[in-house]
């Protein structure tokens, strides 16, 4: 599907040079339909990085997205320059009187702080409110998964014993659920993380759905009933290089740090990765997408 954009946005070129369809902002002026409307709440450190990821996997729908790139205004991103941040974020005061279709809500590397300890946690609690009377569906990410579930049920987040690093390997518990229309059997995601949320904790609250789940890497997909929102423990957006990036930036300062499972051929970092999530990782926000937004949302987003 074509992305609609800021014509200058770092993201565009690099999705062009993939063979993405994405619009400009004077070409989408002049087509009569209405995009859906998706705000995304950009935590991580590396914006750039993260926008582009996420952009690439909302390509792949006929339909057309007008996206929205939010950022905390309680804290100043020192990893992402100033002049992009002004050129293609905005803030909630910005856009608290608004209404979308759908909202995305990344992670972010803080899952070793206490919620209360993040210094963004009271606006992110403010974002996450209004998201229930002015989102249609949300999709939480990660840590932003873990603070979704912590804010909306009370479900704490458990530190495991070392971090989770690798690709690992899911099924599905709830096989039929569109959210896995066209996933194999068994299916392959990236995870980057130090805390977790246990299966029993998800089960006991009657307002959630636990969809799949991992061996190795416990809890991954868990919706609500009403489908607004859906959380995701892992990081089905990674590029091929980017547990490769993170596993060597931690070496060159001297972080112990263990091989990503399952990533390296045969656990050798010489060795280049070979990607087994990519399709799972595209179907995952295509069928979001489709079935959670797309099919259900009102198309006057004032009737939300």
């Amino acid at each position: 599907m074509p992305i609609k954009v800021a014509d200058s946005l770092p993201a565009r070129a690099v999705l062009e040079s993939e063979n993405i369809f994405v619009m400009t902002e004077y070409r989408a002026m002049h087509q009569d339909i209405r995009p859906l409307n998706v705000v995304i709440l950009n935590l991580m450190p590396t914006k750039i990085v993260t926008e582009t990821q996420i952009l690439r996997k909302l390509s792949n729908t006929p339909l057309q997205i007008q996206v929205e790139l939010l950022r905390t205004s309680s804290h100043h991103a020192v990893n992402t320059a100033d002049d992009h941040l002004a050129s293609f974020y905005t803030t909630f005061d910005q856009i608290k009187e608004k209404k979308y279709d759908g909202m995305i809500i990344t992670g972010a590397p803080v899952e070793n702080l206490d919620f209360t300890e993040v210094d963004y946690w009271d606006e992110l609690c403010q974002i996450m409110n209004w998201s229930t009377t002015h989102v249609h569906s949300t999709l939480h990410i990660c840590w932003g998964a873990q603070a979704g579930l912590f804010f909306h049920y009370g479900i704490e987040k458990r530190t495991l014993p070392h971090k989770l690093f690798g690709v690992f390997e899911h099924r599905m518990l709830k096989p039929n659920s569109p959210l896995f229309r066209g996933f194999d059997d068994v299916f392959q995601i990236p995870h980057s993380r130090y805390t977790e949320v246990w299966e029993q904790d998800i089960l006991a609250v009657p307002e959630l759905e636990l969809l799949a789940i991992s061996e190795e890497a416990g809890v991954f997909a868990v919706k609500s009933q009403d489908n607004h929102r859906f959380f995701i423990m892992g990081h089905p957006e990674y590029d091929p290089d980017t547990l490769a990036r993170e596993y060597f930036r931690d070496v060159d300062r001297g972080i112990a740090i263990q091989v990503p499972a399952h990533y390296f051929p045969g656990d050798n970092p010489t060795q280049t990765p070979i990607v087994r999530w990519r399709s799972a990782g595209q179907l995952l926000y295509t069928n979001w997408l489709n079935y959670y937004v797309y099919q259900t949302t009102p198309y006057d987003l004032k009737q939300l």
